[in-house]
């Protein structure tokens, strides 16, 4: 009697190792109906087997497509999580199984985990990656989501009876709406797609006479790190004047010059260790008179 654990009962397939199309594994004729359980174990009898035929074979084929079949049950399984969406399942579950034929045509036994663990993150994100694409880039209400449909059908009828684009008058009369009501739908319809960033705004020319574009990121602000450098610097200087000779130029050689301890020794004529209780003090007396500051 045949293992459970390497062979589904017969009554759930039809297997026969006789077909040499297969290279040498068992002949399943639907995979689509083996249980969760049987297809990992079946799975890795058929990744070993595909390790050593040869791409493009049918033998390679059928191990592949089996394998894809077999595991159709983890892309229905991620599919759940996105229940919400259910006007969507269709292609949810289309996207999901390319993240399983991605996650079959790179998993490995060497990696001495189960596939089911490698295959989940990649078929999730396939899912994942089809709503950032398609989605919309802010979230607007579904009124106003239809409404931009219908507007985008308004325009292209009224273009064409108009010769020219139509005016939001005219979109309202068309549509029985109020001119308040199409302006919001058009401004909502901006929300369907984002532009990027780095999109030319304004290309120029360089001082060697080559072209130089500007990105849309060139005009977003951003924080000056330099700031927080110049407040330092502000409360900084009186606790400086404080300080002995010495003491300033250790600093100066030290963060200034950005010389070693054993180099500011060498040129003092003193230790390292020396140089390093004298540094250790005086930072330790502008960390406490910064505190003070505060």
């Amino acid at each position: 009697m045949p293992h459970p654990s390497t062979t589904p009962p017969r009554s759930r397939t039809a297997i026969s190792d006789d077909d040499a199309r297969t290279g040498g594994l068992p002949r399943i004729e639907d995979a689509e109906k083996i249980t969760p359980r049987d297809a990992r174990d079946l799975s890795r009898l058929f990744f070993d087997r595909l390790g050593v035929l040869e791409e493009g074979t049918p033998a390679y084929q059928y191990a592949r497509n089996t394998l894809i079949e077999m595991n159709l049950s983890l892309v229905k399984f991620a599919a759940r999580r996105f229940r919400n969406r259910a006007d969507q399942m269709e292609d949810i579950v289309q996207v999901g199984t390319i993240g399983l034929i991605k996650a079959i045509d790179r998993f490995e036994l060497s990696r001495e985990v189960e596939f089911t663990t490698f295959a989940v993150p990649y078929i999730v994100g396939e899912i994942k990656r089809f709503f950032r694409d398609t989605s919309w880039a802010v979230h607007v209400p579904r009124r106003l989501q239809e409404l931009r449909v219908e507007l985008a059908r308004a325009k292209d009828h009224l273009a064409v009876v108009l010769d020219r684009d139509p005016t939001v008058r005219e979109l309202a009369t068309h549509l029985e709406l109020t001119e308040d009501e199409v302006i919001e739908g058009l401004v909502a319809a901006n929300g369907y797609h984002s532009d990027s960033l780095d999109l030319p705004a304004d290309p120029g020319t360089s001082s060697r006479g080559g072209t130089r574009t500007t990105s849309l990121a060139d005009f977003v602000g951003t924080c000056d790190p330099a700031m927080e450098l110049v407040e330092d610097f502000h409360s900084l200087a009186p606790l400086l004047a404080t300080l002995g000779d010495r003491e300033r130029l250790i600093l100066e050689l030290r963060f200034g010059q950005e010389l070693t301890q054993a180099e500011i020794g060498e040129r003092l004529g003193i230790s390292q260790m020396h140089v390093s209780r004298l540094l250790s003090r005086t930072l330790t007396r502008l960390r406490a008179g910064l505190l003070v500051e505060d």
